[in-house]
């Protein structure tokens, strides 16, 4: 297996730290716009690691560097407004693709928060027969969530449920960061794109239907000391993947956002500052997202001013085997102190960074395989837990 991953910034640079003890491939070429920035990942972690340079938003770009390095395999590790031109161009170099976010989504025009319109993941789905035509397979939302999220709603369903009332991904975290009023965890730039965009609900009656952002506020118990948060809708992958695989009787996808980062992220959008159009400064064009992402610390340099502990987890309701009432919550938790002792990476972009590498392992060895744009729940889950727990980082079942 021959790897191009595609962005040194945290979640990428921690891949390449959990991909150095592994020994399913031969090659991990880190490809970033800032040579530097690729050079830094691949320090020190030996000759099997080549640092490059590549735009990410040109498709042909990445084709040619597929073929230079003869890539089989290719792990978009950038923000989703990168996706399609990756997604693109592993396609025209005849490698596979692996994605922790989807192609981007589109507020329906006159009824955005009661249909939706474009939905994350479309685009590429739109092509997912000439992906299985030529053999090829796109593993799309392979990061935590979506990703673990996923494989534990497919486990519940595979090992744990008779029959599925809801399956509800539910994040949250007591992570705080010293010297910083307002410091993200993870990429801002994305965060403003899911928690404000029209947040998707499945139901099987209904299909897919949008409601306003933040809203049926549930304070949710989270294990491992983290304790009661209170949670809000939020579009994510997982609500327009889980039900192409799992059936269930509703999806849904709520965040633990917090009363203030709410209000933070409600008064970039009143002011226009969650836009990603570019507006004109003294003669410079700049997008006002982009200028709050490089307002804020980036969230790869935190780790050690941050302390606690996050949690990403599926709670699935409905009836067991045994046909009685069953509620179970399945939990994947990162101790920041521990992941930056072991890895030296801060415990949220390492979250998510496992995973992408534990598939690839099982694409390496055959225990998963597939053609055509799927999700992670077309695949069987116990040998990904099985893997991630062979990767040192233990995964939690609660009944409820």
């Amino acid at each position: 297996m021959r790897i191009l991953l595609v962005g040194a910034g945290g979640v990428g640079s921690a891949a390449v730290s959990i991909a150095a003890r592994r020994s399913f491939f031969q090659v991990m070429v880190v490809a970033d716009h800032d040579p530097a920035r690729a050079a830094r990942a691949v320090a020190g972690h030996g000759d099997r690691f080549v640092a490059a340079t590549v735009d990410a938003s040109d498709a042909e770009a990445v084709t040619a560097l597929c073929r230079e390095h003869r890539i089989t395999h290719v792990l978009n590790a950038v923000d989703p407004r990168f996706v399609l031109p990756i997604f693109d161009g592993a396609f025209a170099a005849g490698a596979d693709y692996l994605d922790m976010a989807m192609s981007l989504s589109r507020p329906h025009p006159e009824r955005p928060y009661a249909e939706p319109g474009v939905k994350l993941g479309d685009e590429q789905f739109a092509v997912a027969e000439r992906w299985a035509d030529a053999g090829r397979l796109a593993l799309c939302g392979i990061g935590v969530e979506p990703g673990l999220s996923d494989v534990f709603a497919r486990y519940a369903a595979d090992e744990l449920f008779a029959e599925i009332d809801e399956i509800g991904v539910r994040d949250g975290a007591n992570l705080t960061v010293a010297g910083h009023e307002f410091a993200p965890s993870f990429s801002i730039w994305t965060t403003i794109e899911e928690c404000l965009n029209p947040p998707v609900i499945w139901e099987a009656e209904r299909g897919w239907f949008t409601t306003e952002p933040f809203s049926e506020p549930e304070v949710f118990d989270f294990p491992a000391g983290i304790g009661p948060v209170e949670c809000v809708n939020v579009e994510h992958e997982e609500v327009l993947l889980i039900p192409r695989w799992v059936k269930a009787k509703r999806v849904t996808f709520k965040y633990g956002l917090g009363a203030e980062f709410i209000e933070v992220l409600r008064t970039l959008h009143k002011l226009g500052l969650d836009s990603t159009e570019p507006v004109r400064v003294r003669g410079v064009d700049v997008s006002p997202r982009d200028l709050v992402v490089a307002a804020l610390p980036d969230p790869a340099t935190l780790g050690d001013r941050m302390s606690g502990k996050t949690c990403a987890g599926t709670y699935v309701t409905g009836a067991g085997p045994d046909g009685r009432a069953r509620r179970v919550y399945l939990y994947h938790v990162v101790d920041n102190e521990w992941s930056m002792a072991e890895y030296g990476h801060q415990a949220v972009v390492w979250q998510t960074a496992v995973n992408p590498v534990v598939a690839l392992e099982l694409l390496a060895a055959g225990a998963w395989s597939g053609a055509g744009v799927l999700g992670p729940e077309a695949f069987p889950p116990k040998p990904f837990l099985d893997l991630l727990t062979g990767y040192g980082s233990l995964w939690g079942m609660e009944e409820r």
